[in-house]
């Protein structure tokens, strides 16, 4: 009787503390307001075939990196699209920056594959596949570019600066450049399908149609950085990542339509106010309906870094004044990460450990997953940035955190990509297992009660 009895006691301590295990678990990754769920990260010093780069670099790269490089840097993401299966469509921009220090950086997009170290396993790695390479082979563009009289034409970071990126519903790729800025068009292989689509009465300096005399009334580097896409594919929502000359407190930015049927804007356009005049969009991707989320960031990276947001928009809810109603989603400087999976880091390293922080110059993708999940990616400005360790250029971080904003709202109910698996149990997964075993443990434990009277 007494052999029978400690048993059935064993059995049910094991069982309370599976549970008890699952349930804390569980609860620890609901109750903060957002919580890193994935991190992998690719290399900063990756590179992909293609002529040497950086030729034109003067400014001071990180980390003792010296130009040219042998190939093609992989980063600079500044915009994230799903590709299914676990992979997605990664687009760098212009390069390093500038237009006269990028003509020998191309134009692509690489599908990567992260596998995220998780709480429940993951090597935290990216791998690099193929790539979209930017082309005009059937010259439709109507100005000079750097490879004017080559065959294939391949468009480099002095001919646009492409800091977006949707895909329609023909499988079309629509960017959105900051040189304009202008809306570009090209097929799923990258090929360019007719003339970039100006915006109209908007021009940056280095608009390549600016004539003599002709005042650009838009900033360097302050064109098309966000852009989202209607659910139904039939419209783009391009915003300017800074405000226009005649703004006077600097901080209004402006959301456009474009109506992809007719290929022409609307004359539709939404405000949103900025927290300081000196912030800058990140991106803008769409939740569903009329809802958007937006990037908000300050210009500083490391220890400096202030400021880095995500908001949530409605565009059909605007204040007295005429601006977007904007919601906090995530503040991006203090994510809860009580497994400590992005350490352990090396010396130096910022924002590791919990509290962890993406304490990047420049974070420009964002793209909402399964669950109210959002998947981030930094822009590592590659060599020149060194926001997570002063000593080292940035390598590209891709993170999935679950904000509490979005896991109970409509947002977690949106059309979005699956997270990826990486093959270990989820949150979900294991509590159920705890349950069950807790059902059969009951259940023998009922037994050996009969067996022992």
């Amino acid at each position: 009787m007494k052999r029978y009895s400690r048993t059935v006691v064993g059995l049910l301590v094991i069982g309370v503390l599976l549970i008890t295990a699952a349930a804390g678990t569980v609860s620890a990754a609901q109750a903060p307001e957002a919580i890193l769920e994935g991190r992998a990260v690719l290399p900063a010093d990756t590179f992909a075939e293609g002529p040497s780069s950086g030729t034109g670099l003067e400014d001071e790269t990180k980390g003792g990196r010296v130009p040219p490089f042998e190939g093609q840097p992989v980063g600079g993401v500044s915009a994230v699209l799903d590709a299914g299966n676990g992979e997605y469509l990664a687009m760098a921009d212009n390069g390093f920056g500038k237009k006269g220090n990028s003509a020998d950086f191309l134009l692509r997009a690489y599908i990567i594959r992260p596998d995220f170290e998780t709480a429940q396993g993951g090597s935290g790695e990216i791998s690099v596949g193929e790539f979209i390479q930017l082309r005009d082979p059937d010259r439709l563009i109507p100005f000079e570019i750097v490879n004017e009289d080559t065959e294939d034409r391949l468009l480099t970071g002095a001919d646009f600066d492409i800091e977006s990126v949707r895909r329609d519903p023909r499988g079309d790729l629509w960017f959105g450049d900051e040189f304009g800025p202008f809306l570009l068009h090209a097929d799923a292989t990258g090929r360019v399908l007719e003339a970039p689509i100006p915006l109209p009465e908007v021009k940056s300096p280095e608009n390549p149609t600016l004539q003599s005399g002709e005042e650009p009334n838009l900033p360097t580097s302050k064109g098309f950085e966000g852009m989202a896409i209607s659910e139904d594919g039939n419209t783009l929502y391009p915003m300017l990542e800074g405000a226009l000359e005649n703004d006077s407190d600097g901080s209004q930015r402006y959301i456009y339509e474009f109506d992809l049927a007719g290929k022409q804007y609307t004359g539709e356009r939404w405000q949103y106010r900025t927290e300081a005049p000196e912030n800058s969009i990140g991106d803008l991707t769409t939740l569903g309906g009329d809802r958007f989320l937006v990037i908000e960031r300050d210009n500083e990276q490391g220890e400096a870094a202030s400021f880095k947001k995500v908001y949530l928009v409605d565009l059909s809810n605007d204040d007295a004044e005429g601006y977007l109603v904007k919601e906090e989603v995530l503040d991006l400087l203090q994510i809860q990460d009580p497994d400590r999976i992005s350490e352990p880091g090396r010396e130096g390293d910022i924002g590791l450990g919990n509290p962890f922080s993406f304490p990047f110059q420049t974070i420009e993708s964002v793209l909402p997953l399964e669950g109210g999940r959002l998947l981030l990616l930094n822009d590592n400005n590659y060599p020149l940035s060194a926001g997570r360790n002063p000593e080292h250029p940035d390598a590209t971080e891709a993170i999935i955190v679950r904000p509490a904003v979005l896991k109970d709202g409509p947002a977690a109910l949106s059309p979005a990509a699956r997270p990826p698996d990486t093959g270990g149990f989820s949150l979900k997964a294991t509590a159920s297992l705890a349950l069950l075993l807790a059902a059969a443990i009951s259940l023998l434990a009922h037994r050996y009660a009969r067996m022992g009277e």
